[in-house]
């Protein structure tokens, strides 16, 4: 039945739909997560706030993230893609919108609600691409598992378009405007049934062979059922992740090396251009915007390089070039190019490998675990690498000084040791990608699990 998928040459409309809910939500979702980083910028000066306040805020939703994609991983193998998918859409629309109630100098506030936001965050990501893939033949499983990470710098791009043309007293509008991802619950209930393969797996073949033919938009009589004795129902066991080693390690592990270089950057960012740079809050949220476009063609190129070399040597590129460009611009932080911010200029050359690279980690975390672990695995290792939405943030605050206060006058000759500490994080993933990695480019799903149930 899944032969007559992976032999696909063209999309269907129906899994163009698929493709565009999943599109849509992770957009959003990253425009929810990220809203904060632009936030700050505007209240960095009014609430007085050091660097470990401001890092406390910042890393609450890593470490809602991480518990958020164990739990919603674990669940999506158990009761399904498509109901989880929903559930997690609705956990971080609602708590965004519940930060419009910040009250003034909430930063405690913040902290909490943002842990709620991590965790529904951390669900979706961990259960949307592992959704897609089980729709789309293997030969172009790469390319549109990229694709549907390319959104998220548009996502981040949204807010920081706000952000620069928003008043200082008009922030809270940002959260109110976090509320839309809800409208995607909509299109997943009127467009996604459930993933044929998790049907398959609970020996639900019937239903399995209909959601494969929606997606094919093909007479379900057309396609081949398999025989139940054909089939092995294979039970969710989340312990059994520890009989697949080399998953573990280079997914767990380029996750983390990606992540806490990723958050680093990307939260620290607007407020390092206020204050290195000297520039207002909506002048740091136009900066942005470069960064969001070099990332957006980064994703691009990253989901092609996937199908064009592979994953493995995808993943080394994106370790190595975002760990030596986040290096250099950490020694270049006060220096100008071309009468412009080296600083500025390099960070947008490295979010292409930095940003970019997360067309390989998220699609290739979900392609390396079988395929009755694949949301688990996802989610466990998302889980894993979110210390980095805890060990970026923090770790910065910690070399420039915890304790001093976010002004333009604090001294912050501490930024180029801050950043070769982001940028080994990445060259950390570029060595397990390129020498530990799997090589799944151009095989089915049930390929890869005939392999991974060989070594194990």
């Amino acid at each position: 039945m899944f032969d007559v998928l992976d032999r696909q040459t063209t999309l269907t409309g129906n899994q163009k739909k698929i493709l565009a809910a999943a599109i849509i939500g992770d957009a959003l979702e990253f425009f929810d997560f990220f809203l904060i980083a632009f936030v700050f910028a505007f209240l960095i000066g009014p609430w007085k706030l050091t660097f470990g306040q401001t890092a406390m805020v910042f890393l609450s939703s890593g470490v809602g993230a991480i518990l958020g994609a164990y739990v919603w991983g674990w669940i999506a193998d158990r009761i399904g893609r498509r109901k989880v998918f929903i559930g997690t859409v609705l956990n971080f629309s609602i708590a965004t919108g519940l930060l419009y109630f910040t009250p003034d100098n909430g930063w405690v506030y913040l902290t909490i609600i943002r842990f709620f936001v991590g965790f529904g965050v951390g669900g979706l990501y961990c259960v949307d691409l592992p959704l897609v893939q089980e729709f789309m033949p293997s030969s172009k499983r790469g390319w549109i598992g990229g694709l549907v990470t390319c959104v998220i710098p548009i996502g981040v791009g949204l807010g920081a378009v706000l952000g620069a043309f928003l008043g200082a007293d008009q922030w809270r509008l940002l959260f109110a405007i976090g509320v839309l991802p809800a409208l995607v619950v909509l299109l997943v209930r009127l467009w996604v049934p459930e993933s044929p393969h998790w049907l398959a797996r609970q020996g639900r073949l019937e239903e399995a062979r209909k959601s494969l033919a929606w997606a094919l938009q093909v007479d379900p009589n057309t396609l081949p059922l398999p025989r139940p004795e054909e089939t092995k129902v294979v039970k969710t066991n989340w312990f059994d992740l520890f009989k697949y080693p080399r998953s573990l390690l280079v997914s767990w592990l380029g996750n983390a090396g990606a992540q806490t270089g990723a958050y680093g950057i990307a939260l620290w960012a607007p407020s390092l251009f206020v204050l290195l740079l000297k520039v207002t809050p909506q002048e740091a949220s136009k900066m942005m915007i470069l960064l969001t476009v070099t990332g957006f063609i980064g994703r691009l190129s990253f989901s092609w390089l996937s199908e064009a070399v592979g994953r493995r040597k995808s993943g080394g590129l994106l370790g190595f070039g975002a760990g030596v460009l986040i290096i250099v611009a950490g020694y270049n932080y006060n220096t100008t190019l071309f009468g412009l911010s080296a600083f500025w200029l390099i960070l947008a050359a490295a979010m292409f490998f930095v940003d970019g690279g997360f067309a390989i980690v998220g699609p290739y975390a979900a392609e390396i675990w079988p395929s009755h672990l694949k949301t688990s695995g996802m989610g466990s290792a998302y889980g894993f690498g979110g210390i980095g939405k805890i060990l970026g943030p923090v770790g910065l605050a910690l070399i420039v000084g915890s304790s001093n206060y976010l002004k333009p006058d604090v001294p912050l000759t501490e930024i180029p040791t801050a950043f070769v500490y982001l940028g080994c994080w990445f060259l950390m993933a570029g060595v397990v990608y390129y020498f530990f990695g799997l090589e799944t480019k151009g095989k089915s799903l049930e390929q890869i699990d005939r392999e991974l149930a060989a070594a194990d």
